[in-house]
């Protein structure tokens, strides 16, 4: 039997993960009243049951301290029955917007003046000990709906080992500003430009010509390698310095030609080559030339 909990910060994306886990043959069930936990697990485990895999769903909805959730973990724990703890993150300018968009109340909101900000920072607070605790941390400010179902394929179908760092590749225009959130900044403006040759203004770093172009200059190739170099060695010490995401900003001027398609090259040589999660965003490209 394998027990996944599901929880995290409010808007972080737990409801998605539970669907995306029900779709993958997990028995789900989300909000469950906390007096019935350890029943339902002793339950639920007993043999010749037909289900294999369930992941429960627990937050503040359901134990506003948290406390009790904490409580009837342990006890379960020392009965023997062992539980994944998987976390959902996101940074919380990410979960501000989330809450204005949705328009609805935060679960702590009401406890704090109405203020969505002053919930989450009370929330963070209550979660901080089941976060210390959790198996995998996955931060989805800047995942899509497509990466975060790939991020737990890797995790509970191709069972591969996990560390829960995850990595975004951002191309940006410094024309536009320099990402609030981007931990390490590249600047790429050493390369010509293509937006002064005709043919290649009007497209971006995502079509071929303007990637033939940028490449062709043997400055492109050795920027990628030595800077994939460098970011292999830091990121199993980001890994060890407990980070949970890592964002690496490639600029250019407009954010469009040199910093996408160096993003891009940058992105492939780090697929692959290490267990954190990666994934790559063109912050400029759909704004006008």
């Amino acid at each position: 039997m394998r027990f996944v909990i599901v929880t995290g910060m409010s808007g972080g994306g737990k409801r998605a993960a539970l669907k995306m886990l029900e779709d993958m043959g997990f028995f789900c069930v989300d909000n469950m009243p906390i007096p019935l936990l350890e029943k339902f697990v002793e339950l639920i485990a007993l043999p010749n049951k037909e289900i294999s895999k369930v992941a429960l769903g627990l937050d503040v909805r359901t134990d506003q301290s948290f406390d009790d959730v904490g409580k009837s973990v342990e006890n379960l724990q020392r009965s023997g029955y062992k539980f994944e703890i998987l976390f959902m993150e996101a940074s919380d300018k990410v979960l501000i917007r989330r809450y204005k968009e949705s328009r609805r109340m935060h679960p702590l909101a009401a406890f704090e003046g109405g203020r969505v900000e002053d919930g989450i920072r009370r929330e963070r607070k209550v979660l901080e000990s089941m976060k210390k605790k959790a198996d995998y941390v996955i931060d989805t400010s800047n995942l899509l709906i497509r990466e975060l179902k790939e991020e737990l394929d890797r995790i509970f179908i191709q069972n591969e080992e996990y560390n829960s760092l995850m990595v975004t590749v951002m191309s940006f225009g410094f024309k536009n500003g320099i990402p609030s959130d981007a931990d390490l900044v590249f600047d790429v403006r050493f390369l010509p430009n293509p937006f002064y040759i005709d043919e290649l203004k009007r497209l971006t770093g995502n079509d071929k010509p303007v990637q033939d172009y940028v490449m062709s200059f043997s400055e492109s190739g050795q920027f990628i390698e030595k800077l994939a170099d460098m970011l292999l060695f830091l990121i199993p010490n980001y890994v060890r310095e407990g980070k949970y995401q890592l964002i690496i900003g490639i600029g250019c001027t407009g954010g469009k030609h040199r910093s996408v398609t160096l993003a891009n090259e940058l992105y492939k040589k780090l697929k692959n080559k290490g267990n954190y999660g990666l994934t790559i965003q063109h912050r400029d490209v759909k704004s006008g030339i």
